[in-house]
């Protein structure tokens, strides 16, 4: 798993996207992440709330203002962490650092009595079944971890492992952070930051750092039954440790997947624009822009529809008959743009896919075997 989860991150690190579409892939993966660092927790903002605050357009009432400042927090972190670590800037790991982490994490939020950000506990606590480290024993504790994750055993002997390392030491740090818990709040959205500083620092691409705050969130009552069953185990940490890896690889694939439908995307656009090269006829553009058109719905549209799928269709056809419709179609359909059926017409994006490199579909050979 940690060798595809190596593949993959490498391979969504080099793919290359337009501008826009990159942009939009790491905005959305940072709501996503930054939403389930504090889901977790219990914040209840969903994913359109968290990029309306990114946007600044957000409109919470009063009573509801605070879950924004525990997301701004978390967005203001890992965009701090991201460009210290661009910067060759980045914190060696040290008990001063975890506290740092954990100062962003509370700023500016209602605390309980006894609890500072940044500060260590000066009470003894429980962790859903376990109970964490004495408080006097955790910044020694705090030292110790930050030598441990920075010594010899995790340092990497191959630049082709890289990937690999980090991620075992990342969750690694969680693991034991969450093990000494040495704040009085926060200490688990410190964890998952702690773990994305890693797997930045290791390399891996912005979209893919939030995928383990993600896959917490997504198995939260598994996430919580794997600490509870590693804090008694006397010290395993191989079922964690898988349970971490499966769910990175498994958001991987999916994110591997989202990339290739964004370039298929591209791709398609691209095709259409030269099947109509670099026309001047209004015809031709009209007929352009509708199969573009077409191309964003993401079923089959019936023909009396097509006059008013978007804005400019709208425009175009405003002074327009039917027939110049039924003309427009006819001939988008002989260059082989669309296919009709009673469902209604779709773009015929499987032209593309036709130039991917051949190999036997094994599960539609079972199924036609089945």
């Amino acid at each position: 798993m940690l060798g595809e989860c190596q593949s993959k991150c490498e391979h969504i690190a080099g793919v290359p996207l337009t501008p826009n579409i990159a942009g939009r892939f790491h905005r959305l993966y940072l709501a996503k992440g930054a939403l389930a660092t504090t889901a977790i927790e219990g914040n209840t903002l969903s994913e359109e709330e968290v990029l309306k605050s990114m946007d600044g357009t957000l409109r919470l009432p009063p009573s509801r203002e605070y879950l924004e400042r525990e997301v701004r927090n978390i967005i203001e972190a890992f965009q701090k962490i991201f460009s210290q670590a661009l910067a060759g800037l980045l914190p060696k790991l040290n008990a001063e650092a975890f506290m740092s982490l954990n100062r962003a994490v509370l700023h500016n939020l209602s605390l309980d009595e006894g609890v500072s950000p940044g500060e260590i506990r000066e009470h003894s606590v429980g962790v859903a079944r376990y109970r964490g480290a004495p408080h006097a024993d955790c910044r020694y504790l705090l030292d110790r971890l930050g030598e441990w994750l920075d010594g010899p055993e995790f340092a990497c002997p191959d630049p082709n492992l890289r990937v690999a390392f980090g991620v075992i030491k990342a969750i690694l740090a969680h693991l034991y952070l969450a093990w000494i818990h040495p704040f009085g709040d926060g200490n688990g959205r410190t964890a998952r930051l702690v773990e994305f500083q890693i797997l930045v620092s290791y390399g891996v691409a912005s979209p893919a750092v939030h995928l383990l705050s993600n896959h917490y969130n997504l198995t939260r009552s598994e996430y919580y039954r794997q600490l509870d069953r590693a804090s008694k185990s006397g010290g395993d940490v191989m079922p964690f440790i898988k349970y971490a890896v499966q769910g990175l690889l498994d958001g991987l694939r999916e994110q591997v997947a989202e990339i290739r439908q964004y370039q298929l995307e591209i791709m398609w656009s691209n095709h259409v624009h030269e099947v109509f090269g670099n026309t001047k006829s209004a015809a031709l553009i009209r007929r352009r822009n509708l199969v573009l058109d077409i191309s964003k719905h993401s079923g089959p549209i019936r023909f009396s529809q097509l006059r008013e799928i978007s804005p400019r269709t709208v425009e175009a056809y405003r002074s327009k008959t039917m027939m110049t419709v039924k003309r427009d179609i006819r001939a988008i359909q002989e260059a082989g743009l669309i296919v009709r059926s009673k469902a209604g017409i779709l773009p015929n994006k499987s032209i593309i896919e036709a130039f991917l490199p051949d190999r036997l579909d094994f599960a539609k050979i079972k199924a036609s075997v089945g």
